[in-house]
Protein backbone atom coordinates (compact mmCIF):
# COMPACT_ATOMS: atom_id res chain seq x y z
CA UNK A 1 0.00 0.00 0.00
CA UNK A 2 0.98 3.49 -1.01
CA UNK A 3 2.72 5.27 2.36
CA UNK A 4 0.32 9.13 2.50
CA UNK A 5 2.32 12.39 3.27
CA UNK A 6 1.26 14.73 5.60
CA UNK A 7 1.11 18.41 5.26
CA UNK A 8 1.12 20.25 8.13
CA UNK A 9 1.07 23.88 8.21
CA UNK A 10 1.05 26.40 10.88
CA UNK A 11 -1.86 28.55 9.82
CA UNK A 12 -4.14 28.48 6.66
CA UNK A 13 -2.52 31.49 5.70
CA UNK A 14 0.08 29.70 4.36
CA UNK A 15 -1.74 27.11 2.09
CA UNK A 16 -1.27 29.15 -0.93
CA UNK A 17 2.74 28.35 -0.50
CA UNK A 18 2.18 25.13 0.53
CA UNK A 19 -0.02 24.14 -2.56
CA UNK A 20 2.32 23.38 -4.71
CA UNK A 21 3.73 20.79 -2.39
CA UNK A 22 0.27 19.11 -2.73
CA UNK A 23 -0.43 19.54 -6.30
CA UNK A 24 2.84 17.84 -6.63
CA UNK A 25 2.20 14.91 -4.91
CA UNK A 26 -0.76 14.52 -6.54
CA UNK A 27 0.39 14.59 -9.62
CA UNK A 28 3.09 11.34 -8.84
CA UNK A 29 0.04 9.77 -7.69
CA UNK A 30 0.40 10.16 -3.76
CA UNK A 31 -1.77 10.22 -1.43
CA UNK A 32 -1.47 13.61 0.92
CA UNK A 33 -3.13 14.83 3.99
CA UNK A 34 -3.25 19.12 4.95
CA UNK A 35 -4.08 19.73 8.30
CA UNK A 36 -3.42 22.96 10.26
CA UNK A 37 -1.92 22.57 13.58
CA UNK A 38 0.64 25.20 15.52
CA UNK A 39 3.62 24.32 17.87
CA UNK A 40 2.50 26.81 20.29
CA UNK A 41 -1.08 26.91 20.01
CA UNK A 42 -2.06 23.05 19.34
CA UNK A 43 0.85 21.44 20.53
CA UNK A 44 -0.90 18.31 22.14
CA UNK A 45 -2.73 18.02 18.38
CA UNK A 46 0.90 18.72 17.07
CA UNK A 47 2.61 15.83 18.57
CA UNK A 48 0.16 13.42 18.94
CA UNK A 49 -0.58 13.27 15.11
CA UNK A 50 3.56 13.07 14.85
CA UNK A 51 3.44 9.99 16.77
CA UNK A 52 0.55 8.37 15.16
CA UNK A 53 1.60 9.17 12.18
CA UNK A 54 3.13 6.14 11.25
CA UNK A 55 0.64 3.87 12.55
CA UNK A 56 -1.76 5.86 10.55
CA UNK A 57 -0.28 5.22 6.85
CA UNK A 58 2.37 7.96 7.06
CA UNK A 59 5.53 7.91 5.50
CA UNK A 60 6.84 11.29 5.48
CA UNK A 61 5.32 14.73 7.11
CA UNK A 62 5.89 17.90 5.46
CA UNK A 63 5.97 21.32 7.82
CA UNK A 64 5.43 24.13 6.75
CA UNK A 65 5.60 27.56 9.40
CA UNK A 66 6.69 31.05 9.08
CA UNK A 67 8.31 33.46 11.79
CA UNK A 68 9.31 31.32 15.53
CA UNK A 69 9.19 28.40 12.69
CA UNK A 70 9.11 25.13 15.53
CA UNK A 71 6.58 23.29 13.81
CA UNK A 72 8.93 21.06 12.12
CA UNK A 73 11.49 20.42 15.12
CA UNK A 74 8.27 19.28 17.08
CA UNK A 75 7.06 17.27 14.62
CA UNK A 76 10.10 15.35 14.41
CA UNK A 77 10.89 15.03 17.87
CA UNK A 78 7.85 12.83 17.75
CA UNK A 79 8.33 10.02 15.23
CA UNK A 80 11.17 8.23 13.28
CA UNK A 81 9.24 9.34 9.87
CA UNK A 82 11.60 11.95 7.73
CA UNK A 83 9.94 15.22 8.30
CA UNK A 84 10.65 18.14 5.42
CA UNK A 85 10.86 21.63 6.96
CA UNK A 86 9.67 24.50 4.50
CA UNK A 87 10.47 27.69 5.93
CA UNK A 88 7.51 30.21 5.27
CA UNK A 89 8.68 33.86 4.30
CA UNK A 90 7.05 36.45 6.45
CA UNK A 91 7.26 40.02 6.72
CA UNK A 92 9.69 39.97 9.48
CA UNK A 93 13.41 39.07 8.33
CA UNK A 94 12.04 37.89 5.24
CA UNK A 95 12.11 34.60 6.05
CA UNK A 96 15.51 34.31 7.29
CA UNK A 97 14.43 33.73 11.05
CA UNK A 98 11.71 30.72 9.50
CA UNK A 99 14.81 29.19 7.76
CA UNK A 100 17.62 29.06 10.72
CA UNK A 101 14.68 28.34 13.43
CA UNK A 102 13.80 25.00 10.71
CA UNK A 103 17.55 24.18 10.07
CA UNK A 104 19.12 24.40 12.86
CA UNK A 105 17.53 21.46 15.34
CA UNK A 106 19.92 19.70 18.02
CA UNK A 107 21.38 16.86 17.50
CA UNK A 108 18.89 13.51 17.21
CA UNK A 109 15.60 15.11 15.91
CA UNK A 110 16.71 16.23 11.97
CA UNK A 111 14.52 17.89 9.87
CA UNK A 112 15.22 18.44 6.06
CA UNK A 113 14.68 21.74 4.84
CA UNK A 114 14.32 23.09 1.56
CA UNK A 115 14.26 26.79 0.66
CA UNK A 116 12.36 29.30 1.86
CA UNK A 117 8.52 28.86 0.33
CA UNK A 118 10.06 25.98 -1.33
CA UNK A 119 7.23 23.77 -1.42
CA UNK A 120 7.25 21.47 -4.84
CA UNK A 121 11.25 20.77 -4.00
CA UNK A 122 9.48 19.59 -0.27
CA UNK A 123 7.27 17.10 -2.44
CA UNK A 124 9.80 15.68 -4.46
CA UNK A 125 12.17 14.95 -1.93
CA UNK A 126 9.31 13.55 -0.21
CA UNK A 127 8.49 11.08 -3.27
CA UNK A 128 12.03 10.42 -3.28
CA UNK A 129 12.06 8.79 0.26
CA UNK A 130 8.85 7.06 -0.65
CA UNK A 131 10.60 6.01 -3.93
CA UNK A 132 12.98 3.70 -2.14
CA UNK A 133 10.51 1.13 -1.66
CA UNK A 134 8.53 2.20 -5.09
CA UNK A 135 9.42 1.16 -8.13
CA UNK A 136 6.17 3.00 -10.09
CA UNK A 137 6.84 6.01 -8.43
CA UNK A 138 11.03 6.25 -9.33
CA UNK A 139 9.90 5.72 -12.66
CA UNK A 140 7.87 8.83 -12.40
CA UNK A 141 10.67 10.49 -10.56
CA UNK A 142 12.97 9.46 -13.42
CA UNK A 143 10.51 10.45 -16.62
CA UNK A 144 9.88 14.17 -14.73
CA UNK A 145 13.83 14.58 -14.71
CA UNK A 146 14.04 13.89 -18.12
CA UNK A 147 10.91 15.81 -19.04
CA UNK A 148 13.07 18.39 -17.31
CA UNK A 149 16.25 17.81 -19.09
CA UNK A 150 14.47 18.14 -22.69
CA UNK A 151 12.92 21.35 -21.57
CA UNK A 152 16.30 23.18 -20.74
CA UNK A 153 17.41 21.53 -24.29
CA UNK A 154 14.88 22.96 -26.45
CA UNK A 155 15.35 25.82 -24.86
CA UNK A 156 18.91 26.11 -25.94
CA UNK A 157 18.39 24.86 -28.80
CA UNK A 158 15.76 27.99 -29.56
CA UNK A 159 18.37 30.58 -28.22
CA UNK A 160 20.93 29.36 -30.90
CA UNK A 161 18.80 29.27 -33.51
CA UNK A 162 17.70 32.66 -32.47
CA UNK A 163 21.07 33.93 -31.66
CA UNK A 164 22.19 32.18 -35.45
CA UNK A 165 19.37 34.18 -37.18
CA UNK A 166 20.28 37.83 -36.10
Amino acid sequence: MQKKVAVIMGSDSDLPVVKPAIEKLKSFGIPVEAHVMSAHRTPEAACGFSSQAAANGFGVIIAAAGKAAHLAGVLAAHTTLPVIGIPIKSSTLDGLDALLATVQMPSGIPVATVAINGAENAAILAAQMLALADETLAQKLLDMKTQMKEAVERKDKKLAEELAAQ
